[in-house]
């Protein structure tokens, strides 16, 4: 065999997207074939953990796993060997629920947020108080908008930040047009001359219940409805592909091989798919899977059986599909209650300061379109984040069960904010599925328990050992920007279930590292019905790898998110992060 020296140039030479079928015995063709050993092999097998000696990856898929012995035994003259030196490697890892149209809006533009953010080029410091807030975002108005030219700030939250209005954006920016992003990306507030610049006018939004128009506030349905609009200012081809870009960045650091966006497109198809084949046209080492927005289809296409006739064709379509990005068939997103940031989810027994959350689409028209899409054999991904919120759903589930039954559907809940012992077993019973962002419980939890939940609420954010004792799937996602595309960061919280100000939260809904690493490679997968490709180190399925610097199985808990994420593998082809593996 060819010594390990040799492995870089070998893989960067290598076609990107050949394949081979499995096979007992490694066949000879196309390229040399890789065999990793001498490291950890977590293969995410079955329900606890298992290591294998050796791999071997032959043409971007797994060919071999098992004894390092049979491995050497089996490879072809052509192979590389690759010695992993006590390195851990695991499936890539899979984001089941990332937004591209948000990071390239969100990274491009300024974050003044409660928390800092982590960025290729630094940290965004966060910043409380509504003081120091205004503070900060008129020096960054005064010192980067312009008149005639919108200017967006993302990261506003009213619990952190105090109030703000459209008056108060008038005094601080006067005639420079600006835009305050909500933390949840599901509200805005404009100024005058915002207003102004996007040409809109009160009797646009006339019978929406989610525009105070006096407030320049645009909220849930009203921002729904406002974001075709900003559409063209919103995604400037420029700044949008620099946002792209630096979210590629940030999913190599950390270690992501596959993300999907359940809800294409945010606001313009053409526009959006188009900016996104121009990224992934540089061959980053990651697929992108698109599952379309069944809300905002609804309206472009002008009616629910138009929106799903329009989904029928996009995953045959070549125009739409590339080498790397593929709209996944028989899936839809749809929507529920409100967004968790903004406190607008709706729960069973309110708030405790009187507000009422919202729901995203209408009641009646929820009802039509996931029986529609129920009748029609789609996945259905829903956006709930409440306990009424996510009831809702779980009541439907159990009627069209009743009425029209299947097995294996899969429904899956995202996000899942709050939800009860109860709630979790109808789901069971159901069949149905979660993909959950456990960075809420450290985001939100202590601020929310003194403002709207209340302690013991607050104190259950996202129990997620409620689902795993159930064996109801489960994946992770960040929903980037509701939170970092860090899935160690996020398996961290599930793990530990410890709050940015350091409070340790029902310590009894804390689960397995292990069951956390499923929840970012094979349940990931499982919640895009792609399991059968990815997900775990098995014969036949891509070699799509994460390399770890050191076992997670074995880290302390509370070091898990800080665990070196030292490489990817792409389909065969390694990727090593800057000043690992030296």
């Amino acid at each position: 065999m060819k010594t390990r020296s040799l492995i870089w140039l070998a893989m960067l030479l290598s076609p990107l997207l050949l394949k081979v079928s499995a096979a007992d015995t490694v066949n000879e063709s196309t390229r040399s074939a890789t065999l990793y050993h001498s490291g950890k092999l977590l293969t995410m097998e079955g329900d606890e953990p298992q290591f294998a000696e050796a791999l071997i990856e032959h043409n971007g898929q797994i060919v071999f796993v098992g004894t390092l012995s049979e491995a050497r035994d089996r490879a072809p003259k052509q192979t590389v060997d690759f010695d992993l030196r006590g390195a851990t490697l695991l499936p890539g890892f899979i984001e089941p629920h990332l937004h591209p149209s948000i990071a390239a809006i969100m990274l491009q533009n300024e974050i003044v947020a409660p928390y800092d953010w982590k960025l290729p080029s630094g940290v965004k410091t966060g910043v409380s108080g509504e003081e120091h807030y205004r503070a900060r975002i008129t020096q960054s108005i005064k010192s980067n908008a312009t008149a005639g030219e919108m200017y967006f700030i993302w990261g506003y939250h009213q619990l952190w930040h105090g109030s703000l209005s459209r008056e108060i954006l008038n005094q601080i920016a006067g005639d420079k047009p600006v835009g305050i992003i909500h933390r949840s990306f599901h509200e805005i507030y404009l100024n005058d001359a915002a207003i102004a610049l996007l040409g809109i006018k009160e009797a646009d939004f006339e019978g929406n219940p989610q525009v105070d128009w006096d407030q320049g506030h645009f909220y849930e349905g009203g921002w729904l409805a406002l974001v075709p609009v900003m559409a063209p200012t919103l995604i400037k081809p420029e700044k949008y592909l620099a946002g792209l870009a630096t979210m590629t960045t940030l999913l190599r650091q950390n270690g992501i091989t596959t993300i999907a966006e359940p809800g294409f497109p945010s606001s313009d198809f053409e526009t959006e798919l188009s900016l996104l084949k121009s990224e992934m046209a540089s061959n980053p080492p990651y697929d992108v899977y698109l599952i379309p927005s069944g809300t905002q289809l609804y309206a472009m296409k002008g009616g629910n059986q138009e929106a799903m006739a329009f989904m029928e064709t996009l995953a045959a379509a070549d125009e739409h599909n590339t080498a790397n990005i593929s709209f996944l068939p028989k899936q839809v997103k749809l929507f529920a209650d409100g967004a968790i940031y903004s406190q607008l989810m709706q729960m069973k027994d309110g708030y405790t300061d009187g507000h009422e959350g919202e729901w995203m689409t209408p009641l009646d028209l929820f009802s039509e379109q996931i029986t529609l899409y129920w009748k029609n054999g789609y996945k259905i991904h829903v956006h709930a984040n409440g306990d009424l919120g996510q009831q809702m759903v779980i009541d439907q589930v159990a009627r069209l069960q009743k009425e029209y039954p299947r097995k294996n559907h899969r429904l899956t809940l995202h996000h899942m904010g709050y939800f009860t012992n109860d709630m979790a077993d109808q789901m069971a019973q159901l069949g149905m599925e979660a993909s959950v962002n456990p960075y809420y419980l450290w985001a939100l939890a202590d601020k929310y328990g003194e403002h709207g939940l209340g302690p013991e609420r607050a104190e259950n954010l996202v129990a997620l050992k409620l689902l795993v004792d159930r064996d109801i799937p489960l994946s992770f996602h960040s929903d980037f920007s509701m939170a970092p595309a860090e899935p160690l960061t996020l398996a961290w919280t599930a793990v530990n279930r410890k709050t940015s100000e350091g409070t340790r939260m029902s310590q009894d809904q804390r689960i397995r590292v292990y069951d956390a690493l499923k929840a970012i490679t094979i349940d990931a997968a499982r919640a895009l019905n792609l399991e059968q490709a990815l997900g775990s180190l098995e014969a036949g399925k891509k070699a799509n790898f994460t390399i770890l610097g050191s076992n997670p199985l074995k880290a302390d808990t509370m070091q898990l998110k800080d665990i070196e994420v030292r490489a990817v593998v792409y389909q065969g082809v390694f990727h090593q992060n800057l000043g690992a593996m030296d």
